[in-house]
C-alpha cells in the first residue's frame, strides 16, 4: 500500500468498504442473470428486466434522496445501506431452499438492493470530500475507482466459476458475506462528521430542495453537459450489459464459467482507466482528457455485436475492455471535478440530481433491450446498443469542454440555496 492507503486509516477503511461492496455487486450482476437464465429458465426480456429493476430507484426516490442525504451525517446512512443489502441478498439461497424463489422475487429482491444502492451511492459521493482535503481528492477517487473497476474484475470471474462450481444461487451468500465486511469496515472508521449549525428555514419543502438541485445541474452548462452525456452513455451500456449474458450463453454457446471469465477480462480496462486517469489530466488537462477518453475509446464498442463462439470471442474482450478503460478514466476526472466545483452544502443534492440523469436512464435502456432482443433479436439489438454508447461522446464534441484545457474548479458565480445539513 502506498500513498492515501498508507497514511489514512479512514480512507483505507472506506475503501475496503467501498471495494467489497462492489465486488459483491459485481458477483450480483453475473449471478442473477445466470440465476434467471438457468434455474428459473427466464426468457430475455425478463431477464432485461433485472437490469433495469437494478436501476429503477434511481428515478423513483434519487432526487429526494440526495436532499434527505445534505440534511443528515452520510455515514449512518452507508451502514444502514450496506445492512440491508445483506439480509436481501441471503434471502435469496433462503428463497430457493424453501421453493418459493421466481423471477418476480428476483425483482423485488434486485429493486430493494437498489434502493439501498442509491442511498449508498449517494451518502458516499458526499462522504468522501469530508474525510479528504482538496489535494488528496485526486489520489483518493484514483484509487476508489480503480479498486472498484479490479473488484468488478474479480466478481465477474468469481461470480461465472461459483455459479458453475456451487451454483448461482449459493453464490449470493459471497454476496452478501461482501456487504457485512462493507458494514464492519464503515463501523471501524473514526472520523464523525461535524455537527452543523443549520439557517434553513423549517418550513422549507423537500420538493423545493429537490428542485434547487436540478434548476443547478440544467441551468449550469458544465453540469448539465455531463449529466446527458452520462445518461446517453449509460442507455446503451446497460442495455448491453442487461443481454450480454444471454448473447453469451444463448447466441454463442459460452458456459457459465467462460462468461466469467471473458467478462473479468474485459473489466480490466476499467482497473487500467483509473490509474492512468491522473496523469492524463496533468498531460493533456481535465477538459481535454475527458474528450479523447469519452468520444475516442468508447468506438472500440462497435467491434463487440461482432464476436463469435471460438478466437472472434476476443472481440467482445478488446472491445468492452477498451471501452471501460475510457469511461472509468473519464469518470474518475469528473469525480475530481464534481467533488470541487460544488460547495460541500450542495453536494448530496447535485450528486442527486446527476445522478437522477445518469442512471435514471439505465432502466430504460434495460427494458428497451429486452423488448429489442425479443422482437429484432439478442445480435441486432447489441448493434442498436454499442452504437448509442460510441455517440454519447458526440454531447461532449458539441459543447464548452471541446474549447477549453481544463474544468472550472469553482461554481460560476451562481447563488446558491441556504440549505445545510443538520446535526450530523
Amino acid at each position: 500500500m502506498s500513498g492515501l492507503l498508507r497514511r489514512h486509516r479512514d480512507f483505507r477503511l472506506l475503501w475496503l468498504g467501498e471495494t467489497s461492496g462492489k465486488f459483491g455487486a459485481s458477483v450480483t450482476s453475473v449471478a442473477m442473470p445466470l440465476i434467471a437464465v438457468s434455474t428459473l429458465h427466464a426468457n430475455t426480456f425478463e431477464v432485461a428486466l433485472l437490469g433495469a429493476a437494478a436501476w429503477l430507484p434511481w428515478l423513483l426516490i434519487g432526487l429526494p434522496a440526495g436532499v434527505w442525504v445534505d440534511r443528515t451525517a452520510r455515514r449512518p446512512i452507508m451502514l444502514a445501506s450496506a445492512a440491508v443489502s445483506c439480509a436481501l441478498f441471503v434471502a435469496v439461497p433462503l428463497a430457493s431452499w424453501t421453493g418459493v424463489l421466481s423471477v418476480a422475487l428476483l425483482l423485488a429482491i434486485t429493486l430493494a438492493s437498489g434502493v439501498a444502492a442509491v442511498f449508498f451511492q449517494t451518502a458516499y459521493t458526499a462522504y468522501l470530500p469530508t474525510i479528504l482535503t482538496p489535494a488528496d481528492q485526486s489520489e483518493g477517487n484514483s484509487k476508489l475507482h480503480g479498486s472498484a473497476s479490479a473488484a468488478q474484475i474479480a466478481g465477474s470471474g468469481a461470480g461465472g466459476l461459483i455459479s458453475q462450481a456451487a451454483g448461482a444461487v449459493n453464490g449470493m451468500f459471497v454476496n452478501a458475506g461482501t456487504f457485512l465486511a462493507s458494514l464492519v469496515c464503515l463501523l471501524g472508521i473514526r472520523h464523525r462528521e461535524p455537527a452543523q449549525t443549520t439557517d434553513r428555514d423549517p418550513d422549507r419543502s423537500l420538493v423545493r430542495e429537490v428542485g434547487e438541485g436540478l434548476r443547478l445541474v440544467a441551468g449550469d452548462r458544465w453540469l448539465r453537459t455531463f449529466a446527458m452525456n452520462g445518461g446517453l452513455s449509460n442507455l446503451g451500456l446497460i442495455g448491453l450489459q442487461s443481454i450480454q449474458v444471454v448473447f453469451l450463453v444463448r447466441t454463442l454457446g459460452v458456459s457459465a464459467g467462460v462468461v466469467g471469465v471473458l467478462l473479468a477480462a474485459a473489466a480490466l480496462g476499467g482497473v487500467l482507466g483509473a490509474f492512468v486517469a491522473p496523469g492524463l489530466a496533468t498531460r493533456l488537462g481535465t477538459s481535454r482528457a475527458v474528450l479523447v477518453l469519452e468520444l475516442g475509446l468508447p468506438l472500440s464498442i462497435l467491434v463487440v455485436p461482432i464476436a463469435q463462439d471460438g478466437p472472434a470471442l476476443a472481440l467482445f474482450v478488446v472491445g468492452k475492455f477498451v471501452t471501460a478503460a475510457g469511461v472509468v478514466a473519464a469518470n474518475v476526472i469528473r469525480s475530481g471535478f464534481q467533488q470541487r466545483y460544488c460547495p460541500p452544502q450542495l453536494l448530496g443534492r447535485v450528486s442527486a440530481s446527476m445522478q437522477f440523469v445518469n442512471y435514471g436512464t439505465i432502466p430504460i435502456g434495460a427494458v428497451l433491450a429486452g423488448a429489442l432482443g425479443s422482437t429484432i433479436g439478442v445480435r441486432p439489438t447489441m448493434w442498436v446498443m454499442a452504437a448509442t454508447i460510441a455517440s454519447a461522446g458526440l454531447i461532449l464534441y458539441f459543447s464548452p469542454v471541446r474549447h477549453v484545457r481544463d474544468l472550472p474548479t469553482a461554481l460560476e458565480g451562481k447563488p446558491l440555496p441556504v440549505a445545510r445539513p443538520t446535526a450530523a
